[in-house]
């Protein structure tokens, strides 16, 4: 989806200046947006929670924390999963009549092995990779409607195979409900004057990982 969120090569939106002294939450109301997403029963993934911040109008998007586009994008998904109603999202109340879940709240014990258990996107598949290190491949240009992983910049772009990771789920589909779909994961080297043209400097490359749906050989 091209939208505001692909910010990735953007100019005018001013240098990104990192924190001093980070922490992991700048508020209460932060920490439990993330654990209510991880704890949701919408039945989402971590690739429709990010389609449907995609989804926040432009003007919203831009002037809304990091969280705030969290909380937009759990209370949505709620919604549309039929788990709340718009008056018991605004009134913070259960309504008298309303949905009870057959899965009991998760503990605290069961949130902190959510958080720190290892997870992986990585899946079994019986077709091999097209590419290997070493090869050139150009990003497609492709423009979806829906969900995708290939930033705007690199698009048309040429780039150098790095290694490939194995199959991995395939946002493109997962972000929709149309099953994981794992495809072939690359790390692809773009040096930055592919990229940006000739005033970039020729010492800088830009590494990225791109599903092979995205590519094509050079």
């Amino acid at each position: 989806m091209n939208g505001v969120h692909d910010m990735g090569g953007m100019d005018g939106f001013g240098p990104v200046i990192p924190e001093g002294n980070v922490v992991m939450f700048h508020h209460l109301w932060e920490g439990r947006t993330h654990a209510l997403t991880l704890a949701t029963p919408a039945g989402g993934n971590i690739d429709s929670g990010r389609h449907q911040r995609e989804l926040i109008p432009p003007a919203e998007y831009l002037a809304m924390s990091y969280y705030e586009r969290w909380f937009r994008s759990l209370t949505q998904r709620l919604l549309l999963a039929g788990l709340v109603t718009q008056e018991e999202l605004a009134t913070g109340r259960a309504a008298p009549d309303g949905l009870v879940s057959a899965r009991p709240p998760m503990t605290p014990a069961q949130v902190q092995t959510m958080l720190i258990g290892k997870g992986s996107y990585q899946r079994d598949v019986e077709v091999g990779p097209a590419f290997a290190p070493g090869d050139e491949v150009r990003a497609l240009n492709l423009n979806p409607t829906g969900h995708t992983r290939l930033p705007r910049y690199v698009r048309g772009k040429v780039g150098v195979i790095e290694r490939c990771h194995g199959a991995h789920v395939f946002p493109d589909s997962n972000a929709h409900h149309l099953g994981e779909d794992p495809r072939p994961l690359y790390g692809v080297r773009f040096s930055a004057q592919a990229l940006w043209g000739q005033t970039a400097s020729a010492r800088d490359n830009v590494c990225l990982d791109l599903w092979e749906p995205y590519l094509e050989r050079a």
